[in-house]
């Protein structure tokens, strides 16, 4: 079954379109790369994924263990690189709203870790993962 549909509007930018749920992302290039960077740049797109799927773990595993999470965010960078111009690192800072014992911290990073986006980046992209906690650690 086929997940999206994208469609180059012009201008380096495209449409695309979540079959399932009908929702929208527009990509701009990046003005860097002669765009006009009024949208999620498609390199953007990968970085943010990263972190959307980190949360999304975490939201699996804290519900399996009864606790809330509600509130946790991620900041995101992309380093991109030249020759060839490509990703060359995304750093993610995961910001809890609760703190936790340090058991449950170590579950919530592992899986936030072994995400499916994280397995599918190429290993030559580094991966800069920190979690704050409210207590500073």
């Amino acid at each position: 079954m086929t997940t999206s549909t994208v469609t180059y509007q012009g201008n380096l930018r495209t449409q695309a379109l979540h079959l399932q749920s009908n929702n929208q992302i527009i990509t701009d290039a990046p003005t860097d790369n002669h765009g006009k960077g009024e949208a999620f740049s498609p390199t953007d797109l990968l970085a943010t994924s990263l972190a959307s799927c980190m949360l999304t773990i975490i939201g699996i595993k804290a519900a399996d263990m009864a606790i809330d999470v509600v509130g946790t965010k991620a900041d995101v960078t992309k380093v991109m690189a030249a020759d060839p111009r490509r990703v060359n690192e995304i750093k993610v800072t995961i910001e809890f709203q609760q703190d936790f014992d340090e058991r449950t911290k170590k579950i919530l990073e592992a899986a936030a870790l072994t995400c499916p986006v994280a397995k599918s980046i190429h290993p030559d992209i580094n991966q800069d993962i920190h979690f704050n906690y409210p207590n500073g650690q």
